[in-house]
């Protein structure tokens, strides 16, 4: 069996990642909580650093399809690493 790596930081990196593609896509935060039906107050609980905010995996998919990527570009730590 092979050794398995898990990211301890995930929420942060899934957060880093968030902010990165709506950054690159152009949007607001206003502008992502009104595509995934969400309250933009939530929406930036999720991208600050502060909030230890966890969400659901449904929102974590439909911010993937409102922002045109992956669910595994959103959890992947590669973009971290480019930053």
């Amino acid at each position: 069996m092979t050794n398995l790596c898990f990211d301890p930081n995930i929420y942060d990196t899934i957060r880093k990642n968030i902010r990165l593609y709506r950054r690159k896509k152009g949007m607001t935060s206003a502008e992502l909580a009104e595509a995934v039906g969400l309250s933009h107050d939530f929406i930036r609980q999720i991208q600050s650093d502060k909030a230890a905010y966890n969400f659901s995996v449904e929102t974590f998919y439909k911010i993937a399809v409102a922002l045109d990527v992956s669910l595994d570009d959103l959890a992947g730590m590669n973009e971290n690493k480019k930053r």
